[in-house]
């Protein structure tokens, strides 16, 4: 399936002086592009109404079931600019196909895939100038869907708007790689068994949002999520899922359990691990267990992962007044191979044999 894009240009766009001075230092989602995709959905008329428009408010009416039942999905992704000046995508399918899931469990329109990457191909041709080209740099890609339709009542919409806007981003912790301290909660939780915790919805975020301000109080940069009835196991971070390097040479990670997030640069870590030969398992991890490999010795590394870290180093975990780890520790052998790897691959330096790289100019 596909539709025609009409284009209406921002007849106010950035001038390249501005946009030069962003792109010299960008940030991570705090200044977007001129433009931004939207297609609407109704049931009668199915997807329609493709265009790119430019950037600005949405018009919603007071009543709208996104503000008062929460029927709101989103992805997140990165295009990236070439030495040649080629501009790629890395795996649109896959959070196309993510988006899908999502629109499943919260009762949405289903995109179909090709109009997803449509979508996203048509916002990136028309940005491209917008696309920084420095270490780790890129156009973060934001697709989101909200329920349109004006009702107040307990049942899914009937009328949806998709959307895709672009921010250009540096790293997502700012300034240059570092480890990153972590805060252990155990008083709140992302999300619950049989919840939406595999969806990307906005409400799995809106709920992290208190335990992520109380860990930056004590100065740590995320929090570690625990499922208290299941031993205490690990679960994800509030935005980014965990790695773990054993003896140097096993990669663990939580098993999705259906309260995890199902990455995209997690399954793209775990491809990358077993051709590099390293042994990877996705299974059970505890605190108890991270912590007695830490004191023992064999936790070589930690690291998390996302589309917008990429590959960040954990240094130190604060787990009330305990210390594991250190927060000077550097980054690791494996964590930078992997992040060296799959950056290289997202940028063009290096071959991307899997076809993950969708080039769009």
């Amino acid at each position: 399936m596909s539709l025609t894009f009409e284009r209406t240009l921002n007849p106010a766009p950035a001038t390249a002086e501005e946009r030069a001075a962003i792109l010299a230092k960008p940030a991570f989602g705090s200044v977007f592009t001129d433009h931004m995709a939207v297609i609407d959905y109704s049931e009668e008329k199915g997807w329609h109404s493709a265009r790119i428009v430019p950037y600005g408010p949405i018009q919603l009416d007071p009543s709208a079931c996104v503000l008062h039942y929460g029927q709101e999905i989103f992805e997140g992704l990165k295009a990236y600019k070439n030495a040649n000046g080629e501009v790629g995508v890395f795996r649109p399918e896959a959070n196309a196909e993510r988006l899908r899931k999502s629109a499943d469990r919260l009762m949405m329109a289903d995109l179909p895939e090709e109009l997803f990457i449509q979508a996203v191909k048509e916002l990136v041709e028309v940005e491209s100038e917008w696309i920084p080209t420095g270490d780790g740099e890129s156009l973060y890609l934001r697709p989101f869907m909200i329920a349109t339709e004006a009702f107040l009542g307990i049942r899914p919409a009937k009328t949806f708007s998709f959307y895709v806007i672009a921010s250009p981003a540096g790293n997502y912790f700012g300034g240059e790689l570092r480890p990153v301290k972590i805060w252990v909660e155990r008083a709140y939780a992302r999300a619950g068994r049989g919840g939406t915790g595999s969806a990307k919805c906005g409400g799995n975020y809106a709920a992290s949002l208190k335990p992520q301000v109380l860990a930056a109080e004590k100065g740590c940069d995320q929090v570690l999520y625990l499922d208290p009835l299941n031993d205490n196991a690990i679960e994800e971070l509030g935005g980014m899922n965990v790695f773990l390097v054993v003896d140097g040479n096993t990669l663990v990670t939580p098993a999705l359990s259906g309260s995890i997030l199902e990455g995209i640069t997690r399954s793209s870590i775990l491809t990358l691990a077993r051709e590099r030969g390293l042994t990877v398992e996705e299974r059970k991890v505890t605190i108890d267990e991270y912590r007695e490999l830490a004191a023992s010795g064999r936790l070589s590394e930690v690291f998390a992962c996302g589309t917008a870290a990429v590959i960040t180093p954990i240094g130190a975990l604060y787990d009330g007044d305990e210390v594991i780890g250190s927060p000077d520790a550097p980054a690791g052998e494996v964590t930078l191979a992997l992040r060296e790897q799959l950056l290289g691959i997202q940028t063009g330096a290096v071959e991307d044999t899997h076809g993950w790289v969708t080039r769009i100019k």
